[in-house]
């Protein structure tokens, strides 16, 4: 900073203190850009801890599949030798986390393989196709 007689030096002085704002402006700009990058890994981990313990509830039809067959492979087969604890614990969290995994197009493509499962358990009954009528017999001739 120099000494200011003059109105031009105070004029080149703002100038040259508005140059200094902006180039710490770009500075910290940078720095703010290059945390939200460092910090991208622990937001991820939040994020997943997050789903563990909340419910999606998007499609209530499909979690409810999904949870019942959760939970009953979950407490009768792959916890049933664990303690009271765990039974309650572990499948909380799973049906929690998989309520999130399963995403908007997942859902529709899970809900469409059960409606091909069950299409092919009870096929619908194919419509008899129209007898030929003697009008349209006679202009096939």
């Amino acid at each position: 900073m120099s000494k200011i007689r003059t109105y031009e030096d105070l004029l080149q002085e703002e100038q040259r203190l508005i140059q200094q704002l902006k180039g710490h402006e770009v500075l910290l700009r940078q720095d703010i850009t290059s945390m939200k990058e460092n910090l991208q890994p622990v937001t991820r981990v939040f994020n997943n801890v997050g789903k563990a313990f909340t419910r999606d509830n998007a499609s209530p039809l499909a979690n409810f599949g999904l949870e019942f067959g959760l939970d009953l492979v979950l407490r009768k087969f792959v916890l049933a030798r664990a303690g009271w604890f765990l039974k309650i614990v572990v499948p909380y969290l799973v049906k929690n986390y998989s309520s999130h995994i399963i995403g908007e197009e997942k859902r529709a493509m899970f809900l469409q393989k059960i409606q091909g499962l069950f299409n092919k358990l009870r096929p619908k009954p194919e419509q008899p196709a129209p007898a030929p009528t003697a009008a349209s017999s006679a202009s096939q001739l």
